[in-house]
């Protein structure tokens, strides 16, 4: 039996989160749900993939839920997949991470918790995270479902088509562009509740939306989707406020800093221009400026940025934390040339109260007030214009800090995003209710000849 859910003080629920790597402070969104959802006195059990890298937070992860079950997921492996499995049709992002192993936990794990609890339902709602866990959480076919696309994938790989500075990742992005497009489609038939981070990849979703009763070959359908109508919601990232706070220390400077993942061609394309198209342009005003680029696995192309213009460009890789530098910064770059999603970058440099200063792929999802909040570029000069006002101009950082922050308090506190989430299971939970009294529950159909 499912719980009687209720927006406002709802039931506690038993939630089965999947994700296809560890959720931790790097990967900010599904932890802090994780955190929300366990705080509020919800049951939360993870079962996830787990790359070597990736060992150390699952300790982390165990202090912020019930249980955490992981199985290894080695590149070598993921490699493996895209390769033995290519012909069938789907995306590279859903093949690389696919795992037989963790269905059959998955698997193993419902049918435990049912015998161990009587119950006729072991967990209340499955939560499924990101486009490359789809297939893994198709094993819970009687059970409400809320699959968190996080962002629009086939958007973002229109994007790094034609705009990557990489020719491997323009080559490879439309090789998957089609079949992702396909296969994003179909996902939104299969789940009560599909979550994106912002409305224009909502939006995107919505033009995808395929036709009720397609399937995708070579996997089990799962839902048909209540009444044929996907049901796609937009759940905001939020900031962990007590976390990122502003600083008494002084900042240095003329001190610029891009907080990202450096092997994520759309950071790598925006710093690559950044330092190329505009950093010299700053410079010839403002000769002491120096950049700081922090994040994990710097593709070749950032390193070599870091030898040519050291000390003036300052490449860290991967770091712990990464709040001593955004608090050492005069100011916050974003220079986005694409982007998809909600950016974490900017929001958390404006909770350290550090002034951002972004183009408009970058803050497209926020709704922020330009010159006020941040401030917006759009071009080279446009750009370095704006860096080197800041860079002079005391009192107008010290207003951007203010108002940033205030503006992150307001609109992306993580205990409203979780509040959210409650009422967004409530809604699946409907829908799940509204289909299986009407349709009986689904059935599972496989067909195993890989194509679309």
């Amino acid at each position: 039996m499912l719980h009687d859910y209720r927006p406002r003080g709802m039931t506690r629920l038993r939630i089965l989160f999947v994700t296809p790597y560890v959720p931790s402070p790097l990967r900010v969104r599904p932890y802090h749900l994780i955190r929300q959802l366990s705080q509020r006195g919800h049951r939360v059990t993870v079962a996830g993939l787990c790359t070597p890298e990736e060992e150390q937070a699952v300790a982390a992860l165990r202090a912020e839920c019930e249980r955490v079950e992981t199985l290894p997921l080695s590149w070598s492996r993921a490699l493996w997949n895209c390769i033995r499995q290519r012909p069938a049709g789907m995306p590279l992002q859903a093949l690389y991470t696919h795992s037989a192993a963790m269905q059959r936990l998955l698997q193993d794990e419902l049918r435990a918790a049912a015998v161990d609890n009587g119950r006729q339902a072991p967990y209340d709602l499955v939560h499924i995270e990101h486009l490359r866990a789809a297939r893994l959480g198709l094993v819970a076919h009687n059970l409400p479902c809320v699959y968190d696309a996080v962002d629009c994938i086939s958007r973002l790989l229109e994007h790094a088509a034609t705009r990557a500075a990489s020719r491997m990742v323009r080559c490879a992005a439309r090789f998957d562009l089609n079949r992702t497009r396909r296969f994003e489609a179909w996902l939104l038939g299969q789940f009560d509740c599909t979550l994106t981070a912002s409305e224009a990849d909502k939006q995107a979703l919505v033009e995808l939306a395929a036709p009720p009763g397609q399937r995708m070959r070579g996997i089990p359908a799962m839902h048909s989707g209540a009444a044929g109508v996907p049901a796609i919601a937009v759940l905001p990232n939020g900031v962990d406020l007590a976390y990122f706070q502003p600083s008494d220390a002084p900042r240095e400077p003329a001190t610029l800093v891009f907080v990202g993942r450096m092997s994520y061609h759309a950071n790598v394309t925006a710093i690559l221009w950044f330092v190329h198209d505009v950093l010299p342009l700053i410079w010839a005003q403002r000769p002491d400026t120096q950049l700081l680029i922090v994040g994990s696995h710097p593709v070749r192309a950032v390193r070599q940025l870091g030898r040519r213009y050291g000390p003036r460009v300052a490449v860290t890789g991967y770091v712990p934390d990464t709040r001593p530098f955004l608090a050492r910064a005069t100011v916050s770059v974003s220079p986005l040339l694409y982007a998809v999603g909600m950016q974490n970058k900017i929001l958390e440099a404006m909770a350290m109260g550090t002034p951002v200063v972004a183009t408009p792929p970058g803050c497209a999802a926020l709704h922020v007030q330009p010159g006020t909040d941040l401030l917006v570029a759009e071009g080279a000069a446009h750009f370095a214009a704006q860096v080197v006002r800041l860079l002079d101009d005391a009192a107008l950082r010290r207003g951007l800090a203010e108002e940033g922050r205030r503006y992150v308090q307001d609109d992306h506190d993580w205990h409203a995003v979780g509040t959210q989430l409650e009422d967004i299971y409530c809604e699946a939970a409907a829908r799940f209710r509204a289909r299986t009294t009407v349709a009986g529950p689904p059935l599972a159909s496989r067909s195993e000849d890989g194509t679309c």
